[in-house]
């Protein structure tokens, strides 16, 4: 069985956890808990663009509200 994550003939989605980290997610496979879908379905390209011009700090939420709390 190839890798579903890399098999372009599918369609995929973008999907955000409560962190706000994004993962590129196989459209036939359920979205596992916690995580929701906040683009597509689109190409594996598409999606993967998406998620480079929406997540611009890799940092977990959690971590970017103490260290803005640290700062303040």
């Amino acid at each position: 069985m190839s890798n579903p994550f890399e098999n372009d003939d599918w369609s995929y989605l973008v999907l955000v956890n409560e962190e706000e980290q994004y993962s590129l997610w196989p459209e036939p496979i359920e979205v596992p808990a916690g995580w929701t879908v906040v683009h597509g379905p689109g190409t594996r390209d598409e999606m993967t663009e998406f998620i480079e011009r929406s997540w611009q700090d890799m940092r977990p939420k959690s971590l970017r509200d103490a260290m803005a709390e640290g700062a303040g």
